[in-house]
């Protein structure tokens, strides 16, 4: 299959040449070996190539000769080589020598040096609608931060079932052409493996798959919800019937963002000027929200059957495609809510603090809910300790994109781009 390029291609290449080494990290199958591919000189598969354990033991440094970029994928199966690649840049002293992939985080007890000067960091996602081709990319967030976005395009609203097609069928490359009943069976079969291998796979533990799967549902059922571990394990013990310490919890969840299955949207820390105190727990997604549905074992027509539900996995489908497009951007995605109720889905801040905020809704009718959320929101902000927002957006699934004359943008998902 030809290469499809990635909106983090260029950023690669720019933090490629910033030092010796780039770590790129993200989920399994999200397409990391292949974007590093393009730009490696010659390539050490740590985990295919059966010299490996031998030379570690006996010559780890033979490992790292060859063309540069050296690409060391899935670098965490010998997490020692970290430090020999350390040392090896300050031996080179150039910027480009080594690229590494992995699909897990090493154990916190592996002693390792920091990297500190000598590695940058690249975080993967599965592939955007951009990149898919399921954007146009006319509404760029670049635009919606430098000009507010004032939107004069044509755009064709996007039918439901097609949204429901693709939140099941997701944006891992390998599925690519796939149709429906095919994606779900890849994605299915993804979930089981997470369960039966890769999870006892983290830190060389075994984990349970019956109590995985069951957190697996939970944070499923949960996705793109401010859930805790209170709220996890009694729905494990209403919904599965089964009972789980919260130690065991606590560990799943970390194994699962060790796996970078899981990806917390954290919280916008602001000044408001409100009696209402802030809620600081991060809203809980799937790396991918295929994820998701694979996990609940849902398909087309259930999920069309319950929009109410099919509704926060749009919004979970959106922070991904935000992440992807601020991340372009020089820019990470929060959340707001707090005790009196009031929350903002998504806000977009980049480094220098300008800020964008989101609605996220499925369809049209609650539109003009979405808007006067944001309007109270902004009202309540202290001009004189926060800029105000460079722009505010509503996203939707169903409708078309357009500038309501108070200013907010209808943004459709299907226009929405970097």
């Amino acid at each position: 299959m030809k290469y499809i390029n990635r909106i983090s291609d260029s950023e690669l290449q720019r933090k490629l040449e910033s030092a010796g080494a780039l770590l790129i990290r993200g989920i399994k199958a999200c397409g990391k070996t292949e974007s590093a591919k393009q730009f490696a000189g010659s390539i050490l598969e740590l985990d295919q190539n059966e010299q490996v354990p031998l030379l570690m033991e006996t010559a780890p440094q033979r490992l790292l000769v060859g063309e540069t970029p050296r690409l060391i994928d899935e670098w965490q199966e010998y997490p020692k080589i970290w430090n020999y690649i350390r040392h090896e840049i300050d031996y080179r002293n150039e910027t480009a020598q080594f690229i590494l992939t992995g699909s897990a985080n090493p154990d916190e007890n592996i002693k390792m040096h920091s990297g500190a000067g000598r590695f940058t960091i690249l975080d993967m996602h599965t592939m955007s609608w951009q990149e898919l081709g399921f954007s146009t990319g006319k509404v760029s967030l670049k635009n919606l931060f430098e000009t507010g976005g004032e939107i004069q395009i044509y755009d064709n609203p996007t039918e439901l079932e097609s949204i429901v097609e693709r939140i099941i069928i997701g944006g891992f490359p390998a599925l690519i052409g796939k149709n429906i009943s095919q994606a779900s069976d890849l994605n299915r079969a993804y979930v089981d493996l997470l369960a039966e291998v890769d999870m006892s796979r983290v830190s060389n533990t075994k984990r349970d798959p019956a109590k995985v799967r069951n957190i697996l549902r939970s944070l499923a059922r949960n996705t793109a919800t401010i859930v805790d571990i209170t709220t996890l394990e009694s729905d494990i013990r209403e919904k599965e019937h089964h009972d789980i310490s919260r130690p065991t919890i606590y560990n799943y969840l970390d194994a699962l963002d060790r796996l970078m299955i899981t990806e917390n949207q954290p919280v916008w820390n602001t000044h408001i000027r409100s009696s209402s105190s802030l809620r600081k727990s991060p809203k809980r997604h799937f790396a991918d929200v295929s994820l998701s549905v694979a996990t609940l074992g849902a398909d087309r027509e259930s999920l069309l059957n319950d929009l109410k539900f099919t509704g926060f996995l749009f919004e979970s489908l959106a922070t991904h495609e935000l992440r992807v497009y601020a991340q372009a951007n020089d820019a990470k995605v929060y959340h707001y809510r707090d005790s009196s109720g009031l929350e903002v889905d998504a806000i977009v801040q980049k480094y220098n603090r300008d800020w964008c905020a989101f609605e996220i809704k499925l369809g049209t009718g609650q539109i003009e809910e979405a808007a006067a959320s944001l309007n109270k929101f902004v009202s309540i902000l202290d001009k004189k300790m926060v800029e105000p927002p460079k722009s505010l957006n509503i996203i939707t699934g169903t409708g078309i994109s357009y500038t309501r004359k108070d200013g907010i943008n209808v943004i459709s998902l299907s226009s929405l781009g970097y």
